[in-house]
């Protein structure tokens, strides 16, 4: 068998996973009569519900007599983790770009990673059709990007054949603008022609390295890998090199390859396939798995260090218990060190912990969120605090923190205000650009000054801001930076919230919270527009009397309030607050909920 092996990288939203899409619905994986949802790769209900990929996973199809492995990869650059581990497996990559849009912070953070591990990338130009396209322009900024990443004279050498032009949605590639087409086979083509094939050399002893891991009810963890040298049988022993070169046995149990949506269960694995082996209880990324016991160990598979942490905490509000099934901390741990696992971004603090609390660390708010609402759904109860950034100490005593290069567009008349409060956040502007009414804006920003920065975009920009940003380097601490310039109302008694009592707080700022809402001491119901946070009572009602007076019939219409999402929550909260997570609410709380105790500690 010939194989292909490719893995499709892009910013969020240029059209991975549609293009996926397109490439096994063109090659008759599906029955003719076979219901197939779009994405069909983000099988996560996470997944389905953000619109974005946050798992990569990998398919196949066969054109022709070669089998094409394709894994499609997150563009998130919280994920990256995910993609740095699949580009092991793969020749070459296929590189989405929007035909409008060019380049974006994502794509130079995945590009940037495929050009370090030598690959020639293939380069896609989506959503040709859109009315504002710029094909063209978008291939020039391509190339200056790879010059920006060092890229060698192979890797720049992309008008060679290795750029195809895509309506990803329609099916369509074309290898150049003014080809008619009505399919996607030029794509397969052009991955069949430049894509080298992969080694297939199945007299040497069989060896992979672990880049990616599953798991299933019946066999229980499994190893996803690309079969470097030789074959693989059901029922063989082979030697396992940990990533601390320490060597055990295991026997595999079970092979599995990729067909379109399936794994196809198959009685041994060969050089230059992908496979997902089973019988290896404690196999782990990055170790390398052999037939010969002197085997040398393949190169370690190198994962970014994290950038925010977050107290993963047991919820002891006076409504803990009441909506979760499993609320304690040994239930906690347990979950977070299956997570740990599976989830190779993730570091967790278990040692340091004083058995209520755990430090977990990610790749930014998103990653850490996604794991919360996991939690959630699963029947956890807990609370999480503020997420923090992780300093680096460089020559013992310097203090570094992260940096984030971040794009935005904005209508011109809001773009003043944005430069404003990201001044305030010790913001650089390295480009300002103004067409047609919009302003583009890329700014390098501490990774602290996007704490809480989204929710006011979106208010300032009236909702009609775009807002991405990735990680780019460690730079010196550039000093304080306050998250947010208002303060918080906090409920001062228990009961049930009237619509009477948040009617007249709303003058004091946004309300966060529904009438009717189950309220305890501490707990945040909204905003508190004039600075400091401000104790306020929201289960007062109307006193009905017998009187009629000015004022009495007057109507109570409350503002429809802001449905906050887990990370709006995240966004909001300050040192002293925690985000309640239930399977059935949210709730903003402060980390000491009477008033007493808040002075106590020195709260705000």
């Amino acid at each position: 068998m010939k194989y292909r092996n490719v893995a499709i990288i892009a910013h969020v939203d240029h059209g991975k996973t549609t293009l996926v899409d397109a490439l096994l619905k063109q090659s008759g994986v599906f029955r003719e009569n076979e219901q197939i949802d779009t994405c069909v790769m983000d099988s996560n209900d996470q997944e389905k519900e953000r619109g974005i990929t946050i798992y990569a996973k990998n398919t196949a199809v066969y054109y022709n007599d070669v089998k094409i492995n394709i894994v499609d990869t997150p563009g998130h650059a919280d994920f990256g983790s995910e993609v740095e581990r699949v580009l092991r497996m793969v020749d070459s990559v296929c590189l989405v770009v929007d035909a409008y849009e060019g380049p974006m912070p994502q794509t130079k953070f995945v590009l940037k990673k495929a050009l370090e591990l030598g690959l020639k990338p293939l380069v896609i130009i989506n959503k040709i059709d859109k009315p504002t396209a710029q094909p063209d322009a978008v291939i020039d900024m391509l190339f200056d990007l790879f010059v920006q990443l060092g890229a060698t004279d192979e890797q720049l050498d992309i008008t060679d054949g290795r750029i195809v032009y895509t309506i990803a949605r329609e099916w369509i590639a074309k290898h150049n603008l003014a080809d008619v087409s009505d399919n996607i086979i030029p794509l397969y083509e052009t991955i069949i022609d430049k894509v080298a094939e992969a080694d297939n050399d199945t007299t040497k002893p069989f060896k992979m390295q672990i880049a990616n891991l599953a798991y299933d009810n019946y066999v229980g963890r499994m190893g996803v890998g690309r079969v470097t040298e030789g074959k693989v049988k059901v029922g063989q022993s082979v030697t396992i090199i940990s990533n601390e070169w320490v060597r055990r046995t295991g026997k595999v149990s079970k092979i599995y390859t990729s067909l379109g949506l399936k794994k196809i269960e198959v009685e041994e694995g060969e050089a230059g396939d992908i496979i997902t082996m089973a019988g290896i209880p404690d196999i782990y990324v990055g170790e390398t798995v052999s037939s010969d016991p002197n085997a040398t160990a393949m190169p370690a598979i190198h994962v970014d260090e994290p950038t925010l942490k977050m107290e993963f905490m047991v919820n002891d509000s006076p409504f803990a218990g009441k909506e979760g099934k499993f609320v304690t901390s040994r239930q906690i741990r347990e979950r977070l060190e299956k997570e740990m696992e599976m989830n190779v971004g993730l570091k967790i603090d278990f040692e340091g912990s004083d058995g209520n609390g755990y430090v977990v660390s990610g790749r930014g708010e998103l990653h850490l969120s996604v794991l919360v609402e996991t939690m959630r759904r699963e029947g956890f109860e807990l609370q999480v605090g503020c997420p923090q950034v992780i300093f680096h100490e460089v020559a013992g005593s310097k203090k570094q923190e992260p940096i984030e290069n971040v794009v935005m567009w904005v209508p011109e008349d809001r773009s003043g205000t944005i430069f404003e409060m990201l001044g305030k956040r010790k913001g650089v502007c390295k480009n300002m650009n103004t067409v047609n009414g919009v302003t583009s804006m890329e700014f390098e920003v501490p990774t602290r000054g996007l704490l809480g920065f989204r929710s006011r975009f979106v208010i300032e920009t009236k909702g009609e801001g775009i807002i991405y940003s990735s990680f780019s380097h460690y730079e010196d601490y550039k000093g304080p930076i306050e998250k947010r310039d208002v303060g918080s109302m906090i409920s001062g008694t228990p009961g049930t919230a009237m619509a009477y009592s948040l009617w007249k707080l709303e003058e004091r700022g946004p309300i966060l919270i529904d009438p009717t809402t189950e309220l305890y001491e501490g707990m945040i119901i909204g905003e508190h527009l004039k600075g400091g946070d401000l104790v306020v009572n929201a289960t007062k009602n109307k006193q009905l009397t017998n009187m009629r007076a000015s004022g009495t019939d007057e109507a109570i219409r409350l503002t429809p309030i802001r449905k906050m999402t887990l990370e709006d929550c995240l966004d909001y909260i300050g040192e002293d607050e925690l985000v309640e997570a239930t399977p059935s609410s949210l709730r903003l709380r402060k980390k000491w909920l009477t008033e007493n105790e808040r002075k106590k500690h020195g709260s705000k």
